[in-house]
């Protein structure tokens, strides 16, 4: 029986992370490099991202680094004038709270964390968030999941885990929770073929809980 739901939350619970590639795309570009998505989205599966390409054809640390700054300046740019909702997100939480616990585990720094929610209207329904610098070890690895069930003193077999990555599917799975996938275009390619459930939209995710209380 499902108690606790721990959430993803960029693709999950608000739409980013198109703009974090485009953050990273155009501090790139700002330096005469032209970052490939399909290579992008393959290397987001294996943890790597941004830089991978950028140092496979040379360019050095000083600038990445440099680069990386410039990065987080555009997603912060975009975190603050792009419509990032996801339609049906807030209802389907109010909905679920009346049936679960529930947290958000995210590898989002907490300064991006922080600007999202300034003034939206998710967290209400959350007992705790989890950010990058909550943990030690990031996905895939099951740390920031176990984390979470640690911190809700919550066991495995009673806890669902909501993801949109591979990457995030293989912390939930190696931490020994099921997963459910909820769609996302920008991780569409993924392979989600771990996931106990794959669903459209979060409002779904009801009918699994009832299912399993029934």
């Amino acid at each position: 029986m499902k108690q606790c739901v721990l959430f993803d939350h960029d693709g999950v619970l608000v739409d980013t992370e198109a703009w974090y590639y485009k953050a990273g795309e155009r501090a790139l570009a700002d330096v005469g490099f032209t970052l490939d998505k399909e290579r992008y989205l393959r290397d987001m599966t294996r943890s790597a991202g941004t830089w991978a390409q950028a140092r496979a054809a040379g360019i050095d640390e000083r600038t990445i680094d440099r680069q990386r700054r410039v990065r987080d300046e555009y997603y912060q740019e975009y975190l603050r004038t792009e419509a990032i909702e996801i339609e049906g997100v807030v209802e389907a939480l109010a909905e679920l709270s009346k049936h679960v616990r529930m947290a958000i585990v995210t590898t989002a720094k907490r300064v991006d964390f922080e600007l999202i929610h300034e003034h939206r209207q998710i967290r209400q329904f959350m007992e705790f968030v989890l950010v990058r610098e909550d943990y030690a070890l990031s996905k895939p690895h099951p740390e920031p999941y176990l984390t979470g069930l640690r911190r809700l003193g919550a066991a495995k077999e009673a806890t669902l885990v909501v993801e949109d990555s591979s990457r995030g599917l293989q912390s939930a799975v190696a931490a020994g929770i099921d997963c459910v996938i909820v769609h996302n275009d920008f991780t569409k390619g993924h392979d989600f073929s771990r996931a106990s459930h794959r669903i459209e939209t979060l409002i779904e995710l009801k009918d699994i809980i009832l299912n399993e209380h029934s």
